[in-house]
């Protein structure tokens, strides 16, 4: 037989389709006997499960799909474990993608739809421009987690998101590090072209300075290298590295994630600098590695495990007892480390 399918594999070992599926999907509701006859079969007749065929049959799939945009970025790691953990108390399978940074991620979401049909999807990361026409094309429930978003979907009611305030925490901050005494204040960036919450840690940054009399000055806006994953420890010691040799003149330095503090630090110390006797170091995530590096990275520690496990009680909320949307803004805690230092 020169092409098989799982009609030939059902008609072969005597059972129906929906039998098949079961064994190929690991689904309790079947008899073991049978399972093994069926795998046997299959793998004789070297029979490769088509995704999307199997997927169909599985009208009732107990899956959560999490769609990630900024995978490098290690804050995440311990919301994803959170998820899983959550997600599987709920006896759900867990579906993790990563959506690349050029990449549509509601596209991915359809494409994820039709083939894993997962009964709901959490965003993670990313920036959100979407309509809210392109929105209503996917056909599951859905939560933003810590992701920037333009107005209209913020004002919006019709979806449930979970996240800290990006500008007004990257504003605190900023704030923190001017009543230090602070007037150059160097911001370590996302790219130029970034429309996340780097964006939003940016325009908190400047507004922090203009409302401390401080004007802001461009040398002092370093971007990240485009070439490089931007939430990296890599790229913060590459950028650091850089602003050190073009020698402009700052005294602190305020990176947008703790990864590209620590980062940024090591750079600092292996030119013969100080911290903080030359330079202040400042970071923003609260990262476990922050407060254990020496010195320990003053930064903005987001409620992390709280994050989680409200972003994924929500989506079961909306999912189960059809509850109204619903938006958490955590607070976030700024963290005094040994990294900064008064004037």
């Amino acid at each position: 037989m020169d092409s098989i399918n799982i009609k030939d594999i059902a008609r072969l070992c005597g059972v129906g389709v929906s039998t098949v599926s079961r064994a190929i999907n690991n689904h309790p509701d079947i008899n073991p006997d049978t399972k093994n006859k069926i795998m046997q079969v299959i793998k004789e007749h070297n029979y490769i499960p088509n995704n999307s065929a199997r997927n169909l049959k599985r009208t009732d799939s107990r899956a959560i799909a999490v769609l990630i945009k900024g995978i490098s970025n290690p804050f995440f790691s311990k919301m994803i474990s959170i998820f899983e953990e959550e997600i599987q108390k709920k006896k759900y399978s867990f579906i993790l993608q990563r959506v690349e940074e050029q990449e549509d991620e509601v596209d991915i979401a359809l494409e994820l739809i039709k083939e894993k049909k997962p009964r709901g999807i959490v965003f993670l990361g990313g920036f959100f421009t979407h309509s809210k026409e392109k929105l209503e094309q996917l056909s599951v429930p859905f939560v933003l987690s810590t992701i920037g978003m333009t107005g209209n979907l913020e004002d919006s009611t019709d979806y449930s998101w979970v996240s800290v305030d990006d500008f007004a925490e990257s504003y605190k901050m900023v704030d923190y590090l001017c009543k230090l005494g602070h007037k150059k204040i160097l911001i370590l960036a996302a790219a130029r072209d970034d429309e996340s919450i780097g964006r939003l840690r940016l325009e908190g940054y400047e507004k922090a300075l203009a409302d401390n009399g401080i004007v802001p000055d461009p040398q002092l806006i370093v971007y990240s290298d485009e070439r490089m994953e931007r939430y990296t420890m890599d790229n913060g010691y590459e950028v650091m590295n850089r602003v050190l040799q073009s020698q402009i003149d700052f005294t602190a330095v305020y990176a947008i994630s703790d990864s590209i503090a620590i980062g940024a630090c090591k750079a600092i110390i292996d030119k013969g600098k100080q911290i903080p006797q030359d330079y202040s170091v400042a970071g923003f995530d609260g990262l476990d590695i922050a407060h254990y590096y020496n010195p320990s990275i003053t930064t903005i520690r987001q409620p992390v495990e709280e994050m989680a496990e409200t972003t994924i009680k929500i989506l079961f909320d909306v999912i189960k007892n059809k509850a109204e949307h619903q938006k958490k803004v955590f607070k976030a805690t700024l963290v005094e480390g040994q990294s900064t230092r008064m004037l």
